[in-house]
Parts: structure tokens; C-alpha cells; sequence
């Protein structure tokens, strides 16, 4: 599972032209799927993305959770996180999740976001989406779950 996480001012997702998730300060995340990613590592990865300190403090260091600031959660689903751009130009996704598996655990990762942050908006899994932000710093995070799961 992979996650990209870039602290916004606001960010926002649309499909055909209309918005369908929008929020404040918080997280915009593309999530990636693959076949092996299970519950428990959705847990795991979704508890350690909100427990980030990547918020700026009273003396301007990092030191605040998204849940400190009571910030807010956008999750975009986002299989291309799994292309394979070893040979040649053309990425392959055969490393990404089947769309049953993973929207299931997309679905549930909203579950457990909405279990610990009181705003959190989702994409259209499956859907042509146009997801505009305002990266605060920037400041992206990529987790990995191979990386993070042991």
C-alpha cells in the first residue's frame, strides 16, 4: 500500500465538473492498492499517517498531528501509485490491486478515517477524477507499506 500525503490549505476532487469532496487544512492522500495489502495493513498505515507530525507548532517546528490541529482528510484512490516504469515508455499496472480488492479496502480506509478525524472526504473509486489542492509548504510524505509494515 502506498500512500502520497501532502499537508494542504484545501484541496478538493471533482467528477464531471461538479465537486465531490472538499476540505480545509488537513491531508490530501493518494492511496495505492495492491493484491497483497490486507485490513491490517490498512490500520496500520492509516494510524501512522494520522499520527504524522508534520504540522507546525507555536515555535514553528514540526511537532503537530493532523489531529492536533484538528485537521481534515481528503483520500483519492489512485492506482497509477503501482506503475512499473522499468521497461520502456509506457507505465505498466499490473502491480495494482484488482478494482474489487481494492476498493473494498479503500472504503474501509475511509471507515477509519471517519472513525478518527470528524472531516473526511473521498474520491470516486473508479472515477475520472480532477482533484485540485494548495500544498501547504510544500510538504509531501510518501508511505510506503513495505517500508512501514514489518
Amino acid at each position: 500500500m502506498k500512500f502520497v500525503i501532502q499537508r494542504v490549505l484545501n484541496g478538493s476532487v471533482s467528477v464531471d465538473g461538479e465537486i465531490i469532496g472538499a476540505i480545509n487544512k488537513g491531508y490530501v492522500v493518494l492511496v495505492g492498492i495492491c493484491d497483497s495489502d490486507t485490513k491490517q495493513i490498512a490500520e496500520k498505515m492509516v494510524q501512522k499517517m494520522l499520527n504524522l507530525r508534520i504540522f507546525e507548532d507555536a515555535d514553528g517546528k514540526t511537532n503537530l498531528s493532523l489531529r492536533d490541529v484538528d485537521g481534515e482528510i481528503l483520500l483519492i484512490s489512485q492506482f497509477t501509485l503501482y506503475a512499473d516504469c522499468r521497461k520502456g515508455n509506457r507505465p505498466s499496472f499490473i502491480k495494482a490491486g484488482s478494482p474489487e480488492h481494492a476498493n473494498t479496502l479503500y472504503e474501509y480506509m475511509i471507515t477509519l478515517c471517519e472513525k478518527e478525524c470528524p472531516h473526511v472526504q473521498h474520491g470516486s473509486f473508479g472515477a475520472d477524477m480532477k482533484v485540485s489542492l494548495v500544498n501547504d509548504g510544500p510538504f509531501t510524505i510518501v508511505l510506503d507499506s513495505e517500508e512501514i509494515v514489518k
